[in-house]
């Protein structure tokens, strides 16, 4: 490896790094529980049909996900009580005029283009009412975790104007698609992590437990979508210390000793964590594969 490409490979995992952001699990399947509420909500509040819909989940900095955000969407600072904290939801401009030209008894039309321009009284009076309603939808979903009131600050103009917590802090920026009889657009929620810190340790469990007994129907909706979920297995052969200097002197062919015996065990972990462990070897086909010798599961009682 040439040495003038080493230090820009010690900076990128120096960045890499320091961008590691911990995924929150629970706070994901709370939004989704948020989209059914919504769902039904948006469906009483304009007496049409309305489908909302986690679109998309990253985890980023507050300054990446107020930047990435389109300027001309209408964007509205909430406080989260007693949380003491802040988080930001900028709303697609299409989704306001859709709905608004429902609530004027307009009928279906095809999508226009929008010219930016500053939002009326009118649609920033709507705005907040759309706003008031996700949010609660977003405390009732919020619920079984821990009791939090959401209510609408102020109304800015545009995302990149918004400050709720510092440039480079981590963040959750959670999507939502909404479909309103065939018309719609997106809601983007901002929350930085340290608003969520009261209850980040809830939140990055794999499983709620108990709490989600008080509701059968949210306890049912999350096994099934727990029953669905792909994760990623990883079978750790060995963990081994070198200096980095000789690891970025490694080329392509070269072999590296990782001092396996043909009886070692195999760590199979998820996300980090150790859930098996078995001896390597080959199947017929010549595949490689793993028996497994031993298991570190619990049951909702904590007993192996």
């Amino acid at each position: 490896m040439s040495t003038d490409r080493r230090p820009a490979l010690e900076e990128e995992i120096i960045r890499a790094t320091s961008r590691k952001i911990e995924r929150l699990p629970v706070l994901e399947a709370i939004f989704e529980r948020q989209a059914q509420g919504l769902s039904v909500a948006l469906k009483n509040f304009c007496g049409m049909p309305a489908e909302a819909r986690v679109e998309n989940v990253t985890y980023v900095s507050c300054g990446e996900a107020l930047e990435g955000t389109d300027q001309t969407w209408l964007s509205v600072v909430c406080d989260a009580d007693p949380w003491d904290g802040r988080l930001a939801i900028a709303l697609d401009p299409q989704l306001l005029f859709s709905l608004l030209e429902i609530l004027l008894g307009g009928r279906a039309a095809n999508a226009s283009d929008w010219t930016p321009r500053s939002f009326t009284s009118i649609e920033k009076r709507l705005a907040r009412q759309l706003c008031e309603l996700t949010l609660q939808e977003l405390g009732t979903a919020f619920a079984p975790v821990s009791k939090v009131d959401f209510s609408v600050g102020w109304i800015e103009s545009s995302p990149q104007a918004i400050m709720i917590a510092p440039q480079k802090a981590q963040c959750t920026r959670i999507t939502l698609e909404v479909d309103i009889d065939g018309r719609g657009g997106r809601i983007v929620f901002v929350i930085p992590f340290r608003t969520l810190d009261p209850v980040k340790a809830r939140l990055s469990e794999m499983f709620l437990g108990e709490q989600f007994g008080e509701d059968e129907t949210w306890s049912n909706r999350m096994k099934e979508t727990l029953t669905d979920t792909e994760v990623t297995v990883t079978a750790l052969l060995r963990t081994m210390r070198v200096p980095l200097a000789k690891a970025l002197d490694w080329q392509v062919g070269q072999v590296i000793d990782l001092g396996i015996a043909p009886d070692s065990e195999v760590t199979v972990s998820v996300r980090g964590r150790d859930l098996m462990r078995g001896a390597m070897g080959r199947r017929r086909t010549g595949a490689a594969a793993i028996r497994i010798t031993d298991t570190n599961f619990t049951t909702a009682g904590g007993e192996k």
